[in-house]
């Protein structure tokens, strides 16, 4: 990945970092449920209106959407309700990479090489070693949405990673309407609207202010900068950057919240830098190059952009989708 792309995906996992921190906050004025549907409907609106038609097609905003807004914040925000701290949480979420790199190899054939996936298990003995130190003591049911939160976050990286979007941003802003009504409908039937409506007559400036920083900054800022990176490089080379999350989550959870870091936890962090290290700098292997190339549809266009030496992505993202 070229430097300015290092350094956007790492921005992007200090803002996901902190977010867990917002949620937690959140969760304190709004039911799980309530709180998913008002983030993607402020996300959208009125930033639909300025953004042009969609430039992708509906398909795959709807299933993008579903995945993401529905099925993974959904699961996610319920789970921290439940009782997973924002640290832990920032840290169990992070298996969704190796969710993406075997749904990636599956659906999209991009295959890490030797050195990715020796990465990646440098990782995930990063995650093992945050379970030992924490996860046996936190809430199974909680653990339990968080890890499905993460699988359905790695449905939504390859998702993203087949469609292609031309336009990282207008993209993400009508994803974000997709989850609007379904998340609504869900906390009215699974909250209560007395619940709800209790939540929104206390909206206070605490309240706002984690509304627009889970909308604007972690949700079309953050996803519109990583839906950008996935359009550019493969699924496997991007995905990494999110172990970085835990980093970020467990340090400002412990500065903000008082969460207590112990020193397990931070070896664990320590691995996940390791591994990202490792995933990051390892070369993709050419059986990505040629699927990327094939996805492409036009092939004059992909092979002006392989033999320009642009990312494989770059070759496969074509006016198509």
């Amino acid at each position: 990945m070229r430097p300015v792309h290092t350094a956007l995906a790492v921005l992007v996992a200090a803002v996901w970092g902190f977010n867990f921190v917002v949620i937690e906050i959140g969760l304190g004025h709004f039911p799980p449920l309530l709180l998913s549907a008002l983030r993607f409907l402020v996300a959208a609106l009125p930033a639909v209106f300025f953004v042009g038609r969609p430039k992708t097609a509906w398909k795959w905003i709807i299933a993008v959407g579903t995945a993401l807004g529905i099925a993974k914040f959904g699961l996610l925000f319920t789970g921290m309700a439940a009782g997973m701290p924002a640290g832990l949480s920032s840290l169990v979420l992070q298996v969704q990479s190796v969710f993406t790199a075997v749904l990636a190899s599956l659906v999209l054939r991009e295959r890490p090489g030797r050195v990715r996936i020796a990465g990646m298990a440098v990782a995930l003995a990063g995650i093992a070693v945050a379970a030992v130190d924490g996860g046996t003591s936190g809430p199974v049911l909680g653990f339990t949405l968080v890890v499905a939160a993460a699988a359905c976050w790695g449905v939504s990286n390859v998702l993203t990673r087949k469609a292609s979007p031309p336009d990282a941003l207008n993209f993400m802003v009508w994803v974000c309407t997709v989850p609007v009504l379904p998340l609504f409908a869900l906390s009215l039937l699974l909250e209560g609207p007395e619940r709800d409506l209790a939540a929104l007559r206390g909206l206070d400036w605490s309240g706002a202010a984690v509304i627009a920083y889970v909308a604007w900054v972690s949700t079309v800022f953050g996803f519109g900068a990583w839906n950008h990176l996935l359009r550019r490089y493969p699924a496997s080379s991007v995905a990494p950057f999110s172990l970085l999350v835990p980093v970020f989550g467990m340090s400002s959870a412990a500065l903000v919240l008082g969460e207590g870091v112990s020193g397990l936890r931070w070896v664990a962090a320590l691995l996940l830098v390791g591994g990202v290290g490792m995933t990051s700098l390892a070369p993709a292997r050419a059986g990505a190059r040629t699927k990327a190339a094939e996805d492409g549809g036009a092939a004059a266009g992909g092979a002006a952009a392989v033999s320009a030496g642009s990312p494989p992505a770059a070759a496969a993202a074509s006016p198509a989708p």
